[in-house]
């Protein structure tokens, strides 16, 4: 274990070989930080680390990631307020002296840790530009170096109601009174992760936040997010804490589908389970066919073209 340096919001602790920030979850405490509670970024998942003047008196000590090496970062894509980015630390004016050897220490390390973007020599890494995340002169890195946030997710929109599994599928289910009839029509959507490419996260602080997934194959999509099956509006719900975590894990397990190795595996005769919708879900969705049949959404025949190829999955 190695140095600790305790701030407002968050406490860093240099290991040999990473980083670890761990966040206070009092209720002054920003959400995000309090949803995220610990993070351990590799060294060569860093790209740069500075100590500016902050509001109010107080330094800020920036410890600036290598584009693509974290998904949550990935997935913000810029947009996270200064509040809310797990890789500041603010620290009262009486301790700069304190953060400028933190500084210079994690330097040190950075410089002479094979892997890390500082190896090259610091001089280059200092200039960061906030518009695009670009970072002078650092190669990004091919693959995910911080954990994305763990386990299942789920957060409520506007109009839906999306979860994730924490593996393998994503799921929307809309509400009654903010989805679209375009939404109703299309019925409740499941999307498995090895069928999309992306996800792009609008943040909720804005009037046109959304999630949007992102389908392999480039097929047609409508432009309007509230028009779109593959898209969850956010208006006055979904929490940059609840949503961006839930982004940054979907968008880690596209990324480890596409590493994965394509191994066929055959199936033992006669198992099917693994390939067929759960019959409770098959069901739901009928129920759910149903409604908007009876509500007019849906027409004679297409309700039972639906019904048909939903018993079908069976």
């Amino acid at each position: 274990m190695g140095d600790v340096l305790a701030g407002i919001h968050a406490t860093w602790e240099l290991e040999s070989d990473a980083l670890v920030i761990r966040f206070d979850r009092g209720i002054r405490t920003p959400k995000l930080f309090s949803a995220l509670r610990e993070r351990r970024v590799p060294l060569e998942a860093l790209a740069s680390v500075t100590l500016t003047p902050g509001k109010r008196g107080a330094v800020v000590l920036h410890a600036v990631p290598r584009p693509g090496a974290d998904p949550l970062m990935e997935a913000a894509a810029g947009q996270l307020k200064e509040g809310n980015d797990p890789y500041r630390l603010v620290l009262p004016a009486e301790r700069e002296t304190l953060a400028e050897q933190y500084r210079d220490e994690l330097r040190t390390l950075l410089a002479s840790h094979p892997g890390a973007a500082g190896a090259a020599g610091y001089e280059a890494y200092d200039a960061f530009a906030a518009e695009d995340g670009a970072v002078g002169g650092v190669v990004p890195a091919d693959r995910f170096l911080v954990a994305p946030p763990s386990g299942p997710q789920s957060f409520k929109a506007y109009d839906a109601r999306a979860s994730f599994d924490g593996t393998s599928e994503v799921a929307f289910r809309w509400s009654r009174t903010g989805a679209s009839s375009e939404k109703w029509k299309a019925g409740d959507q499941v999307f498995p992760v090895r069928d999309l490419c992306g996800v792009e996260w609008r943040s909720p602080n804005g009037v046109d936040g959304y999630l949007r997934l992102v389908p392999r194959g480039g097929a047609p999509r409508a432009d309007r997010p509230d028009q779109d099956p593959a898209c969850v509006v956010f208006g006055r719900y979904g929490p940059v804490h609840e949503s961006l975590t839930f982004a940054a894990s979907v968008l880690a397990a596209i990324r480890g589908k596409d590493r994965a190795p394509a191994v066929p595996v055959a199936a033992p005769v006669g198992a099917r389970g693994a390939e067929l919708r759960d019959p409770g879900v098959v069901a739901e969705r009928i129920r759910h066919l149903g409604e908007l049949h009876q509500a007019g959404l849906v027409t004679d025949a297409e309700f039972s073209a639906k019904k048909a190829e939903l018993l079908a999955e069976l």
